[in-house]
């Protein structure tokens, strides 16, 4: 069930400043968003620092890149509103640019599965999109397609993005990502990493079902 607008607001807020205090932004780089049951979204104001937020200044958008409010949406508004298109199931997208995510986007390359936590995000690697400019229309097709059966993406020469059910898994996955990636990073540093066969995918993912709390 999705929340109403005003803790939805809120709840941005919190998120944008816990993106800053984890390192996975800084100033104000990145943005987040909800989708919201009129059938858009509500996103962060472009080029506003998140210790200087206020719930208000939220952006109500619909996916045609129309918009409400005396503040602009975010400059990467048109790559989360594709990405609600084309997966039902987001309810929660953040678009981040921590260092290890991007220098291994630097490289145009996927992340393969060196640790089984890889597989966590929907197959036996994490892609790297093409290289497109950012704020374009380009980018967010080349994002999509990257998250073909996937939950997250490395955006080539620029950062990340993830999706999710709600913030909360969205935020999750974007500090998990980062981290799988300065591991990753380390691991090549060190030598050449031993990856894991495609052929354990079945038996990390039936691990993964009884993994953690479940309901």
């Amino acid at each position: 069930m999705m929340m109403d607008l005003d803790n939805s607001r809120a709840s941005l807020v919190s998120g944008a400043r816990a993106m800053d205090a984890s390192g996975m932004n800084t100033g104000t780089t990145g943005n987040i968003s909800l989708r919201i049951e009129s059938g858009g979204m509500l996103i962060t104001p472009t080029g506003i620092p998140s210790p200087m937020l206020r719930p208000e200044q939220m952006v109500t958008m619909r996916f045609d890149g129309s918009w409400e409010g005396a503040l602009r949406p975010s400059s990467e508004w048109e790559m989360h509103a594709e990405i609600y298109k084309a997966f039902p199931e987001a309810g929660a997208v953040v678009h981040a640019h921590p260092d290890h995510c991007v220098a291994l986007s630097c490289l145009r390359e996927p992340m393969p599965l060196f640790h089984y936590m890889v597989a966590g995000f929907g197959g036996d690697d994490v892609r790297c999109s093409d290289y497109a400019l950012f704020a374009s229309s380009n980018l967010a097709k080349a994002a999509v397609v990257a998250l073909q059966d996937r939950t997250a993406c490395l955006l080539a020469n620029h950062g990340m993005i993830a999706f999710g059910k709600d913030l909360d898994t969205a935020l999750a996955r974007t500090v998990k990502l980062e981290t799988l990636a300065r591991q990753y990073l380390i691991a090549r540093a060190a030598g050449t990493p031993v990856l894991i066969e495609n052929s354990e995918i079945p038996a990390i993912r039936g691990r993964y079902k009884t993994y953690g709390q479940q309901k």
